[in-house]
């Protein structure tokens, strides 16, 4: 009876346990499936986007760059295929065989080799890396024959920058780079490998609208990042076309008509302000900018004495010698210090105190009016004008013409250069205003310069009658990453009268087409129906000493290249309905009317052929100019004075030493001060 009570016992026992033991398995099993079911219905969603985001890479498709075009739709900045050889280094066995093998079709340097292994050890074993771009079709063709032969050698399609028209369009639209560190603003498209931005000229300025907006791509990779497949893609938006206001035509004309020469040449529509050419000699290949330049290159661009590199027609600060001589006769006409009738007499020099300034010529011109003395130049005539309107005179003309600070054309990096007066000196040298420096300013040198830019803005207001026009390069004007339509702005009058311009528009009409005229060698031929008027200038870059000139001046050819006259010449056409201007600067080129003048002449012949604007045509040359109002014939005594011609021809009065640089053309030993 005992043993069978504690069996019963043993028995209610062990179901007890059994009961909590099955209890505790349902609680545990309901928790899984309560945790289950919040995994896998309440947070679906959540865990499902997770693992979306683990097998779905969404990446960024760069868009492709607007391009640059010229006044009439020519392409300037292109996009074109670019091949690139990639190595894919898990799919290679022997990595220097499979080189030696590729540099077979493609020469491969040491420092490719050493970069390639480089970028081999910091990535993944299935990320390609880039051995080159641009390749020829005919160097990615031979890669494509020989991949058998090529283990992990791919070949990969792209865009990239063209330029077709090189060095003569380079310092307008400037070039494309691979992105620094500086130029990260959180764009993502700039932490793109490979992507380009504009690092000069329009493609600088005009960045954001070219670059565009970035597309995506939904790509599904592996748990090591390898790509499997696209899902799906989404083209960007493509950058907007920018249209310059440059003719290419004329653009090729003028960098052919510089030819050699270190300089640069500015054509200018001076009724509207539109550029029709600038160049600036020598160049560089933006497509090398592009592809990356190599040390010997970049060295060879940074340190050559002609500044290749420098946008000279902005940038470049020259003393604008006598083609300033204008601006000066402008602001003598309407101070009212001399009539334009008024001569003075040029003996070849003029004393003030104990220094004597001295004219190009040497023996003088004799009795000068105000055209006769824009005609041939005289420095002694703008000595004794500029002593008598005193600098800030001058200084109010000159900025009204668009001189002494940046005209705002659009692209970086422009200078404003200089036009001092006698608060500019207290403030920057402590120091008092000399009368001397009065008289050097007269003839456009001492403390002056202006940019070539500058120079055909100020030639631009001249011929036009005096609006004040301001330069302009894209037809359509830039807004943040946007173009928006320009607004052609209402020039103001520039408040001087009109019979001050018209004395300075004959005296140009008499230095081309009068009789001896410092620049009479470029009379545009009967053939093309218009007449030009412009002025020369010479513009000294050394000291002259006395005994240089007591022993005679040294010739410009018979210099150092570095101290030579900087050549100029400035210019319009037609004479009676202005359209086109030029302005030239040969760096230490000699004379103006001996080197500049010429190349002028031949741009302008071009522009008037072309007739980019189209308001020349049938328009008959104006062989007499009117005369203005209070402009007389010149007096007898001027018209017999034999000097004003030419000594043979070789040599134009221009041609001869010109004006003296800071403090003006004075003795060594003098000061130029009362």
């Amino acid at each position: 009876m005992v043993g069978r009570h504690r069996d019963g016992d043993r028995a209610k026992l062990f179901t007890r346990r059994m009961a909590l033991l099955g209890a505790g398995k349902g609680v545990l099993i309901g928790a899984l499936v309560g945790r289950m079911y919040y995994l896998q219905v309440i947070e679906a969603d959540k865990y499902r986007t997770l693992s979306d985001e683990n097998r779905i890479n969404l990446r960024l498709l760069p868009p492709p760059r607007g391009r640059i075009m010229d006044r009439f739709g020519e392409p300037l900045a292109i996009n074109q295929q670019n091949f690139r050889v990639l190595l894919i280094s898990e799919k290679i066995q022997d990595q220097q065989a499979t080189l030696d093998a590729l540099s077979n079709i493609i020469p491969l340097t040491d420092y490719d080799r050493q970069r390639i292994a480089r970028e081999i050890r910091r990535k993944r074993s299935f990320v390609p890396v880039t051995i080159r771009e641009n390749l020829t079709w005919e160097e990615m063709a031979s890669i494509q024959v020989n991949a058998p032969d090529l283990p992990g050698i791919v070949i990969d399609e792209g865009l990239a920058r063209l330029y077709p028209y090189g060095a003569d369009v380079a310092h307008v639209l400037g070039y494309v780079a691979s992105v620094s560190e500086n130029d990260l603003t959180g764009d993502p498209l700039l932490e793109l490998p490979g992507f380009r931005i504009g690092k000069d000229g329009i493609e600088r300025e005009a960045d954001l609208p070219l670059r565009g907006k970035g597309g995506n791509s939904q790509v599904e990779v592996n748990a090591l990042g390898r790509m499997i497949r696209e899902l799906s893609r989404t083209d960007g938006q493509p950058g907007e076309d920018v249209v310059l206001t440059i003719d290419i035509r004329i653009q090729e004309a003028a960098s052919k008509a510089l030819g050699e020469e270190s300089g640069t040449v500015v054509v200018m529509d001076c009724m509207t302000g539109e550029v029709l050419a600038m160049v600036s000699q020598p160049a560089y290949d933006p497509n090398a900018f592009n592809r990356g330049l190599t040390n010997e290159e970049w060295k060879t661009l940074t340190s050559s004495p002609k500044s290749p590199l420098a946008n000279k027609p902005i940038a470049g600060q020259y003393a604008p010698g006598s083609t300033f001589k204008m601006v000066v006769a402008m602001a003598a006409y309407e101070a009212g210090v001399i009539k334009p009738e008024q001569t003075v007499n040029c003996p070849g020099h003029m004393t003030m105190g104990n220094a004597r300034f001295h004219c190009w010529k040497k023996g003088g011109h004799g009795n000068m009016d105000m055209v006769g003395a824009l005609k041939n130049s005289c420095d002694v005539y703008f000595y004794e004008v500029a002593r008598r309107l005193g600098i800030d005179r001058i200084a109010d003309m000159a900025r009204r013409f668009g001189l002494g600070a940046p005209t705002g054309v659009g692209l970086p990096k422009e200078k404003g250069g200089l036009i001092p007066d006698r608060r500019w000196k207290q403030a920057v040298m402590g120091d008092v205003w000399h009368p001397g420096e009065s008289l050097v300013a007269g003839i456009g040198q001492g403390y002056i310069t202006a940019t070539p830019l500058q120079l055909a803005v100020m030639t631009s207001r001249i011929a036009n009658g005096g609006l004040g026009i301001k330069p302009i390069l894209t037809k359509m004007q830039i807004d943040g990453d946007h173009l928006v339509p320009r607004t052609p702005p209402t020039p103001p009058d520039l408040g001087v009268s009109r019979t001050a311009i018209q004395l300075a528009k004959r005296g140009m009409w008499e230095v081309v087409n009068g009789s001896y005229g410092t620049a009479w060698r470029v009379k545009l031929p009967p053939e093309f129906g218009a007449d030009m008027a412009g002025k020369t200038g010479t513009a000294q870059v050394r000291r002259i000493s006395k005994s240089e000139r007591d022993n005679g001046v040294i010739k410009n050819e018979d210099l150092p290249w570095e101290r030579r006259d900087h050549a100029l010449f400035v210019c319009f056409a037609p004479y009676e309905s202005p359209r086109y201007v030029i302005s030239v600067v040969v760096e230490h080129g000699g004379g103006g009317s001996a080197v500049a003048a010429p190349i002028a002449q031949k741009i302008m012949m071009e522009c008037l052929k072309l007739d980019p604007v189209g308001h020349t045509k049938d328009r008959a040359p104006s062989h007499s100019p009117q005369q203005p109002q209070q402009q007389p014939q010149q007096t007898t005594a001027q018209q017999a004075q034999p000097q004003q011609q030419p000594a043979s021809d070789t040599a134009t009065p221009d041609d001869a030493p010109g004006s003296d640089d800071t403090p003006g053309g004075m003795d060594e030993d003098t000061q130029g001060t009362e």
